[in-house]
């Protein structure tokens, strides 16, 4: 069984920033992901996304995003960029490979997967949210999909459809199936837009210094196509119905997303909320633990592209003290 001091699982953005730490503090480590290709759940986009951010303020720790010609980044543009870091900084990546669980195993930590079992003296878990959707249960006669199933908006041309939340995808997609069919958007509470000129750089800088972090202002970023589209009065929300739910021929859900974390419950680390206690990143119940990216739980602004820096060199900085009083 191969092992190392640190095993990664998750080759997506916070996979690579602790990869980063992880090579600089000269911790022998592999990174497992599940994907056949670089660059995380990026590829997996619907086909118009874009970053909230230009270029160099979209950045991984080392080496700064090229730069974009044409405004905010698109989805393959990030994609490009993570699948050239990875070769930048060697790192060592197994794909694909599916982690099935972890679990204790004396002083290691197991890690199973299908391709084999890893010990490893800590995990960092970085799987992100993409693969476990949120889909509310309800029964309805028309399709129902979510965001992971949304691409392009011309399949959906003279069909009723009925976008469901009051985030960014829900913004977003409602915004961007508006040349094709008149979308109802429907939100819990009336949208609340952050201010126009806010952008992924500023929502990393007020994310990391405020105690409300971004949430006190707002929950959409006016990225153009959306301030266009609600500028000219097009994007316009309604409040939920059940009646127009039921008359939709498709309903897309942007309802968000849960941590990603199955392959962890043989170390029974979570409470009965379902989440699991940290201290920064290190799970309170196993300190060879340490999560990754889920968003502000995990760090403030941990779940982007610039934000997961910070946490993952503290995740890292972490790691190696510990292991440096414990010598093998």
């Amino acid at each position: 069984m191969p092992a190392s001091d640190v095993v990664v699982i998750g080759g997506g953005q916070a996979g690579l920033a602790a990869a980063y730490y992880l090579r600089r503090a000269g911790l022998s480590y592999v990174v497992l992901d599940a994907q056949p290709i670089p660059g995380g759940a990026w590829p997996h986009g619907w086909n118009s996304l874009r970053l909230f951010s230009i270029a160099r303020h979209s950045s991984l720790p080392g080496w700064p995003m090229p730069a974009f010609s044409d405004g905010y980044p698109t989805a393959q543009h990030v994609v490009d960029y993570l699948a050239a870091y990875e070769k930048r900084y060697d790192v060592p990546v197994r794909r694909p490979v599916v982690v099935t669980s972890v679990s204790r195993d004396g002083d290691e930590l197991k890690v199973r997967t299908d391709s084999g079992d890893w010990s490893a003296r800590h995990v960092i878990s970085a799987t992100g949210t993409w693969w476990r959707p949120f889909r509310p249960l309800m029964e309805l006669p028309g399709r129902q999909l979510h965001t992971v199933d949304y691409r392009d908006p011309g399949e959906f041309a003279g069909q009723k459809v009925v976008v469901v939340g009051g985030g960014n995808s829900g913004a977003q997609i409602a915004a961007d199936l508006l040349p094709h069919v008149s979308p109802t958007w429907m939100t819990r509470r009336p949208p609340r837009y952050l201010p126009d000129e806010i952008d992924g750089k500023a929502l990393f800088d007020i994310a990391s210094r405020r105690a409300g972090g971004v949430g006190e202002l707002g929950d959409i970023v006016a990225v153009p196509p959306v301030r266009q589209a609600r500028d000219s009065g097009l994007l316009t929300a309604t409040p939920m119905d059940a009646d127009v739910l039921a008359r939709a021929d498709v309903v897309i859900w942007a309802s968000g997303f849960r941590p990603a974390l199955g392959h962890l419950s043989p170390l029974r680390l979570r409470d009965e909320r379902g989440r699991i206690a940290v201290e920064g990143t290190t799970a309170i119940g196993e300190p060879r633990m340490h999560l990754l990216g889920y968003g502000g739980w995990t760090g403030a602004a941990s779940a982007t592209l610039i934000g997961v820096g910070p946490t993952a060199k503290a995740t890292v900085a972490r790691i190696d003290a510990e292991l440096a009083a414990r010598p093998r």
